[in-house]
Formats: C-alpha cells, sequence, structure tokens
C-alpha cells in the first residue's frame, strides 16, 4: 500500500479518510513574532489549534493538507505540538514559496535571470524537505505549493512556479497552486505547466471556487486539473449559496471526479486585528464544511458517493505517487 508523509508519520492512502485539502493552522509573518514577541502566546495558540483541529476531527473529518510553506511562517516545530495533542487527525505540508510578485530579498542575485544567474537555489530546498524532511524534524513535505495572483505571472512568480515544476519532475510530488478568479491566473498556470512536461492530473488550481462561471470551471477540469473548491465560509468572495450551486451544478454535470473541497480557513492569523475574522466572517472556520456545506449539498441533490468522490477519492488519488 503506498504511504504518504504526514506529521505524525508515514500512513497508508487508505487511511486518509475524509479530507480537507487546503487548510492552514498557522499563517503569521515570523519575522515580526521574533522581534516584537509580546503579540504573541504561544502556548495559548497551540492549545487554541489542538482545540479548534479536535472539533474538525469530530465532524469527521480525519485529514488535512496544510499549504503553509515559506512566505506564510511555516513552523514545523510548532506544528508538532499541535499534532502531539491532536493525534488522530492526519496533517499533510507542503513546501514550496508564497509570494504574489518578487522572491525574497535573499534570492534577488541569484538564479536564473539575476546578476549572478545559475541553477535556482529554490529546488534544492524543496526536493530536500520533500525526500529528507523540513528543519532538521524528519517531517516530509507530500505536495508542493506556490501562487499566483493580483500581479499575475510576474517574472519572480513565473520563477517560483518552474522551480515547483522541477522539483515535481525530480521528486513525482504533486501540485496546488494558488490562483485568482480575478485575472487569467488559473489558465495562465495551467498553461506554463503544461508547456513544462506536467501532468495536469497531479495539479490542483486553489481558490478557483471563487467563481461561479461554469464554463471556465469546466474547461478547467477538462484540461485536467482538480479545481480547488476550498473556500467555504469565506462569504466576502463569494457568497456560500452560490459556491455550493456551483459545485452541485458541476457534481450534475459529472465533474465530481476533478472537485476537492476545502476552506482555507486557519486557527491563528495575523493579517487582521485579533478578533476581526470571526467577527466579519463567521463562517470561515474549519467545522462549517461538515455542519452547513455537506448537509446543504446533499440536500440538494448531490450523493453521497459525489460527496465521498470530492473528500476521500480525490485527495487519496492527488497523493497516491505517479
Amino acid at each position: 500500500m503506498p504511504t504518504v508523509p504526514t506529521v505524525s508519520g508515514a500512513k497508508d492512502l487508505d487511511q486518509l479518510g475524509r479530507t480537507l485539502m487546503h487548510e492552514h493552522v498557522f499563517v503569521q509573518d515570523t519575522e515580526l513574532m521574533a522581534n516584537y514577541p509580546h503579540l504573541w502566546d504561544e502556548e495559548a495558540e497551540v492549545e487554541a489549534a489542538a482545540t479548534r483541529l479536535r472539533a474538525l476531527h469530530a465532524t469527521g473529518i480525519t485529514t488535512i493538507a496544510d499549504p503553509t510553506v515559506l512566505g506564510l511562517g511555516r513552523d514545523l516545530p510548532r506544528l508538532l505540538r499541535v499534532s502531539a495533542r491532536v493525534p488522530d487527525l492526519n496533517i499533510i505540508v507542503a513546501t514550496g514559496l508564497y509570494t504574489y510578485r518578487d522572491v525574497p530579498l535573499s534570492l534577488h542575485h541569484r538564479g536564473p535571470g539575476t546578476i549572478l544567474g545559475g541553477d535556482d537555489p529554490l529546488i534544492p530546498l524543496f526536493i530536500h524537505d520533500l525526500t529528507e524532511g523540513i528543519a532538521g524534524t524528519g517531517v516530509r513535505a507530500a505536495f508542493l505549493k506556490c501562487a499566483a495572483d493580483l500581479h499575475g505571472l510576474t517574472p519572480d512568480v513565473t520563477r517560483v512556479l518552474r522551480a515547483v515544476i522541477a522539483a515535481h519532475h525530480h521528486t513525482g510530488a504533486p501540485i496546488t497552486v494558488h490562483t485568482s478568479t480575478t485575472n487569467d491566473t488559473p489558465r495562465e498556470v495551467q498553461a506554463l505547466l503544461k508547456s513544462e512536461g506536467v501532468d495536469l492530473s497531479r495539479v490542483i488550481l486553489g481558490h478557483v471556487g471563487d467563481t461561479a462561471d461554469l464554463d471556465l470551471l469546466k474547461r478547467l477540469a477538462d484540461n485536467g486539473s482538480y479545481l480547488g473548491m476550498d473556500r467555504f465560509g469565506l462569504d466576502l468572495m463569494l457568497p456560500a449559496d452560490q459556491r455550493i450551486e456551483t459545485v452541485r451544478a458541476l457534481c450534475e454535470a459529472g465533474y465530481a471526479e476533478r472537485m476537492v473541497l476545502s476552506q482555507d480557513s486557519c486557527s491563528h492569523i495575523d493579517w487582521f486585528p485579533p478578533g476581526l475574522k470571526e467577527q466579519i466572517l463567521p463562517n470561515w472556520r474549519y467545522d462549517y464544511l461538515s455542519d452547513t456545506v455537506i448537509p446543504a449539498l446533499l440536500a440538494q441533490g448531490v450523493s453521497q458517493a459525489d460527496i465521498d468522490q470530492m473528500l476521500i477519492t480525490n485527495p487519496r488519488d492527488y497523493f497516491t505517487p505517479a
């Protein structure tokens, strides 16, 4: 039986069960935290995350894929502390770099297209995370993550995507790309991946569920990629009823095999003042999909088989080695 690495060790793919494919635990500026520790209560936030994840597990979810990478504050030692308090929930982690426009300053002068040129130093970093483990923890990443958002495929965004592609070809790890439906990044990302020889069935186009454009979503799915219907609860981007209707319509059209479900939620995020997320986005939480979305989909005629396809079969296939 093939296995997939998780924070708590390698697990048989059949052990993943119901899987949310895009959930964060902590999203934070680790440099800010290191310099202003009074902004952060480590023990309280670790326990809060464990409490929320235990409640998520109680809804029947047994695995989350956490695409928190460089640029979002990945911290494996902290995540290990959380996982130890939620032993029945599998947490799968990623490697990659999250940026909408530029690479970090430490990479500006080295790598392709820079003054010093040479191979991209990101590639061996990603490969190390996938094959050896992250930050000396022994925990291996299981997938690759990058982003293309409001600025489109800038030179540095394209550079990161090409580094992800290189690591994918070296290791076989699948890819998740944060995209934006406010521009053409989902199709542009697909085109670049295809031109570089990536099997698009090994790719999740994250956040395309932010649109109700069925024609666009069907074209993306027909190209082979999984559709990330993964921001349920983030109602400012698209109301829940439209997200639910979009998934229902795609299931009716036979696209359940090309969708994964999630919320892109997190226990802690420092992008907003404390308490604001809960105030303006009360549904943007770990258990909203289980408590509200799945019952609504079933009530509107989506079959249990299609729910299982999106929550169990598709994640298992995504992590199955090619």
